[in-house]
């Protein structure tokens, strides 16, 4: 039997435009596509597919339904058989169950804990007091279902109380077990933003502490029904406004989000805690919107703000960049009330395609010629990853921003352009050099990747991991790595077992760091070496791939 969570990743993982395109011939029609219906003879089309509603609908024999429902029609089959079809095609992985009822206790825990939060919030005035300085109407507190956690023995008491098995409320990621077996709350003294998926179903928590814990945010681990990368804050509430405007605001934060619906911009979405991945991409493809990137003006915003756009434009995705300035973000500009210089903001975006082109350029000294010459590689490896039209489109932008000829960006990269870079060698390393032309040959893996490993566990090969993570193929430590036959692409097995051995080295040597450090505040110190040796390395003991977290780089 085909587990219901991975029935609903399929779903919100597929767009029903591509599924049935590539069955038939559509043609755009208005808001909707049209075709002759393949399930009986006409003329006149009237087989209606709807992006937006993610539905087939034919006025002539009244056949009709989802993708699965196309599917299982068109090709005759099951509905597990569709599915599984569908997943084969889409390369989306499905788990089965021992018809056991599947994930009833996990589900059903999460939605007692979500009604248990927010009944708590309004028994708890500080939490109610941060919300109110951080100018969250009751209104939106409503919509979006923000509660409060309080101590770790309320939540297993209440879960004890719905006599659901402790072992299935930690698979549902919101308890977990101490080394003496011990349970423990993971979320307490927060206040609680609930998680949906795009169908509405409650899936997981994030929490805000409101006390003084080293961690700021807080969301629930990776479970059966909680995949961060294939999650978008707010979506759930946001997709009928998505549908209708043609566009989708991405923000950093849950506070970003819930601030922009209760002014009006009820297109606000956000990523949860990571870097935009391709893993979002389905679901941001439907209904077509343009993509407003709204991130902080800060180097992490900036460079955030890259990665995203890098990623869109070479998905084919229109979009612009909001970078917002002095620290402020969209939460602290709708409190302050400053909605109509938001909208400026906003209505002021930057074409991402311009961006990148504009960022690239600022990393280099272009006054000098060799400085240059290096910049407009580096933007021809970037124009040279979109589309040929649209790169043609955009060549004589990049000639204005680089001051130079159109001819040098309006065709691929020559050869002879390879000769700007020097050769240099490095200490090998054997086993980066399997995990680099694993991700070479399969490109998928990198930004699931940098969700897990930083740049600096690369040691050597830092420099290529962070060309190869901008798709800078031309880097000579990637060439070599590329056409060695004796250095192997891994399977999928043995690339992550080669991540977790790169994991556990990272913290066991962050550990040793750790305990020798004396200049470190205490409560701190003691926090990441709890943190390390009571949930990190034990996780990554079991196969978890732990995702990074930059306060390691203290």
């Amino acid at each position: 039997m085909i587990d219901s969570s991975s029935i609903e990743r399929l779903k919100s993982s597929i767009d029903i435009v591509d599924v049935i395109g590539s069955y038939i011939e559509l043609k755009k029609s208005g808001a909707n596509f049209k075709a002759n219906c393949p399930f009986h003879g006409e003329k006149t089309p009237s087989f209606v597919v709807s992006p937006r509603k993610q539905i087939f609908h034919c006025f002539g024999c009244g056949v009709g339904g989802d993708a699965i429902k196309f599917v299982m029609e068109y090709e005759k089959l099951s509905y597990p058989e569709a599915i599984e079809k569908l997943a084969s095609a889409y390369n989306i992985p499905l788990s089965y169950t021992k018809g056991d009822g599947g994930l009833k206790d996990e589900r059903r825990v999460l939605e007692i804990l979500e009604n248990f939060y927010k009944e708590s919030l309004f028994k708890t005035p500080h939490a109610l007091e941060y919300l109110e300085k951080r100018g969250v109407s009751k209104r939106s507190i409503e919509h979006f279902g923000i509660g409060y956690v309080g101590s770790s023995a309320s939540v297993i008491e209440i879960i004890k109380s719905y006599q659901i098995p402790l072992p299935k409320a930690v698979e549902a990621g919101v308890i977990a077990k101490g080394e003496r077996g011990e349970y423990y709350a993971r979320l307490q003294d927060r206040v609680i933003f609930p998680i949906y998926n795009s169908a509405g179903a409650i899936v997981g928590f994030g929490g805000r502490t409101l006390g003084n814990h080293p961690a700021k945010y807080i969301n629930s681990p990776q479970t059966k029904l909680f995949n961060k990368s294939r999650l978008l804050y707010g979506y759930y509430l946001a997709k009928s406004s998505i549908y209708d405007k043609k566009e989708i605001i991405l923000t950093e934060g849950y506070l970003d989000v819930i601030m922009l619906h209760q002014a009006g911009f009820t297109n606000a979405v956000a990523t949860l805690g990571t870097a935009l991945t391709s893993e979002h991409l389905p679901l941001i493809r439907k209904g077509e919107p343009k993509v407003i990137l709204a991130y902080d003006g800060d180097k992490a915003g900036v460079m955030a703000a890259l990665k995203a756009s890098k990623l869109l434009s070479a998905s084919g995705i229109e979009g612009g960049v909001v970078l917002f300035p002095e620290g402020k973000d969209p939460a602290d500009m709708v409190s302050s009330n400053k909605i109509d210089e938001l909208k400026e903001l906003l209505n002021s975006k930057k074409d991402i395609v311009i961006f990148v082109l504009e960022q690239i350029k600022n990393s280099y000294d272009i006054t000098n010629p060799y400085q240059k010459q290096k910049a407009i590689l580096e933007a021809n490896n970037f124009l040279n990853s979109l589309s040929t039209i649209v790169r043609e489109a955009y060549s004589i932008e990049a000639a204005r921003i680089f001051n130079s000829k159109v001819a040098y960006f309006n065709r691929k990269t020559q050869k002879n352009s390879t000769n700007l870079n020097k050769s240099y060698k490095i200490q090998k390393d054997p086993a980066w050099e399997a995990i680099l032309k694993t991700l070479l040959n399969r490109p998928s893996l990198i930004d699931e990747i940098l969700d897990v490993l930083d740049f600096s566990f690369a040691r050597g090969y830092e420099s290529a991991f962070r060309n190869l993570a901008s798709n800078n193929l031309d880097d000579p430590i990637l060439r070599g790595i590329e056409i060695d036959s004796q250095i192997p692409i891994l399977s999928e097995e043995e690339f992550k077992a080669q991540i977790l051995k790169e994991l556990e080295i990272f913290y066991r040597a962050k550990l040793k760091e750790l305990l020798s450090r004396d200049d470190l505040d205490y409560k701190k110190k003691s926090f990441l070496i709890r943190k390390i040796k009571a949930d990190i390395l034990p996780r990554i003991k079991k196969g978890e791939l732990v995702a990074y977290e930059s306060n390691f780089t203290f």
